[in-house]
């Protein structure tokens, strides 16, 4: 690696938010071990000033910075707010890549991801060339594949590259647990904004749909506070049913935005932009909005306690989307949503004495998933028990072997748990485990388009409509031409050369 230090980046002086106050402690963290803790809640800029701060860093060198983040709408924003301060666009010092998007060049020190592009590159590549520092952002969260990414990366950094520094950043963590993980690697504690957030309950009644309920809230919020709205809603049908029951009934200086993560990146973006000014926004959000951006303008925040998860089903082999009430933490991540640039107002739309029968986090991804994905890759790595690996919380036993069963089924791995040709063909294509199967085997009889625009359509919600009948969403879908369809055809295309194409590990 080349070690010549680079000039410093940044044009102008950053920010002062809460984690400022940290940064020297982190930095010498960092520059004394080679893996930190850092807790900061939403709002104390961890997502943004950490990794500018460490472009200065010595022990950085010319390698790039790896942050992750667990959702595109997050990498997106993080990467344009720190290309902001440093006078730039996404693409220069800072860019970022994820499944059908990426703004990188080779000027580019700072590549924000969203967490399964992480594992890829580990997979494709171990030693992590270039690279000396990652980063995970928002780790509460505890998605499998932010686990899944932490565990591949103190593989790495323990075998192949003690030089390289891990870095688990969160806004509501044990910190010491995750520290234990890293090895009794330090926790730096930040305090959060002091702006207060006065909380409201207003149950819903009996018998009223959450749409009725949220929009008559909504209504209310308009009357009598100031300044924007965020409500939270569990999925886009509430949400479109919100805005249709608001359709004419707010003031005529308020703009009414949806945000859920169907939306192509143009629209996301737009949602969380300030409005206009002398103009009001009602942005109308899933849980995408809980953490990682912040919304100008915003300071009433109206909470529905709902949200959409997915749930794993060993019966049929399927993943679907369940309505639960939501934990404790998330609860008070979206309620500081409206506390973020002033003072502000949070109305939860359920009994005060609810919030105690509240589970305290939502569980871990990794204890519910189908781990099929995940079993293969670790075969790919040379690893065919995952529980070797550093997990926070080890996969259960139960799915590992509903993975195996049918990873062997699809001739994917041997009976020793390692990769077959089938599975290394499979591995190489960003697609769950039978999309990957489907498109493959599609492969050998020439058809590898067809099956990717189905693999697509199966993972891109929306794409061409939300109907069962998938025959007429692929018409549809190969007929829309919106910036969102586009791309995704265009992945399309990639995996059908993929799995078209020998794999490397295998050589035809």
């Amino acid at each position: 690696m080349d070690e010549r230090i680079p000039e410093p980046m940044t044009t102008k002086p950053l920010p002062e938010l809460p984690v400022s106050a940290v940064l020297p402690a982190l930095g010498d963290a960092l520059g004394h071990g080679n893996s930190a803790v850092l807790v900061a809640p939403p709002g104390a800029g961890k997502t943004t000033l950490v990794p500018l701060e460490l472009l200065d860093a010595s022990w950085l060198g010319a390698g790039k910075i790896i942050l992750l983040e667990p959702r595109r709408l997050a990498a997106r924003a993080a990467a344009r707010r720190m290309a902001q301060l440093l006078d730039e666009e996404p693409g220069a010092t800072v860019g970022y890549a994820m499944r059908m998007e990426n703004r990188i060049s080779a000027k580019t020190r700072i590549l924000v991801v969203t967490e399964g592009v992480l594992a890829r590159m580990i997979l494709d590549d171990p030693e992590l060339p270039g690279i000396s520092a990652v980063i995970f952002d928002e780790f509460h969260e505890r998605s499998l594949d932010g686990d899944f990414g932490l565990a591949l990366a103190l593989d790495v950094q323990g075998a192949l590259r003690p030089d390289l520094r891990v870095l688990v950043m969160s806004a509501t963590l044990d910190g010491a647990r995750v520290a234990k993980l890293l090895s009794g690697a330090p926790v730096i504690e930040s305090e959060g904004r002091a702006f207060p957030v006065d909380i409201r309950y207003d149950e819903r009644p009996a018998g009223t749909t959450i749409e009725d309920a949220m929009a008559k809230a909504i209504r209310a919020a308009l009357a009598d506070e100031s300044g924007s709205v965020l409500a939270f809603l569990p999925g886009q049908r509430e949400i479109e049913r919100t805005a249709e029951r608001l359709a004419g009934r707010t003031g005529a200086d308020t703009d009414i935005v949806p945000l859920y993560g169907m939306f192509d990146g143009k629209a996301q973006d737009a949602a969380i932009k300030p409005p206009p000014a002398g103009r009001r926004k009602v942005v109308l959000a899933t849980s995408i909005a809980e953490t990682s951006i912040t919304i100008d303008g915003v300071r009433v925040v109206i909470d529905s306690g709902l949200s959409r998860l997915p749930r794993y089903e060993p019966a049929s082999g399927l993943t679907r989307l369940e309505t639960v009430r939501v934990s404790k933490a998330s609860a008070d991540q979206r309620a500081g949503r409206a506390g973020r640039t002033q003072p502000g107002v949070a109305v939860r739309l359920w009994r005060a004495e609810q919030t105690a029968a509240l589970p305290a986090f939502t569980p871990p991804e990794i204890l519910e998933a189908d781990l099929s994905g995940l079993l293969l890759d670790c075969a790919a790595f040379g690893v065919a028990d995952p529980t070797g690996l550093a997990f926070l919380d080890a996969p259960p036993a139960p799915a590992l072997n509903e993975a195996r069963a049918l990873l062997r089924a699809l001739d994917a791995i041997d009976e020793m748990g390692r990769l077959t040709k089938a599975g290394a063909s499979m591995r190489k294509l960003a697609l769950p485990v039978r999309l990957a199967h489907m498109v493959a085997e599609a492969a050998r009889s020439g058809h590898a388009f067809a099956a990717a625009m189905l693999a697509v359509l199966l993972t891109e919600r929306g794409l061409g409509g939300d109907g069962a009948d998938l025959e007429r969403r692929l018409m549809r879908f190969r007929g829309e031409r919106s910036p969102r369809a586009t791309a995704a055809k265009q992945l399309a295309e990639r995996l059908a050369r993929q799995a078209s194409s020998p794999s490397p590990l295998w050589g035809g």
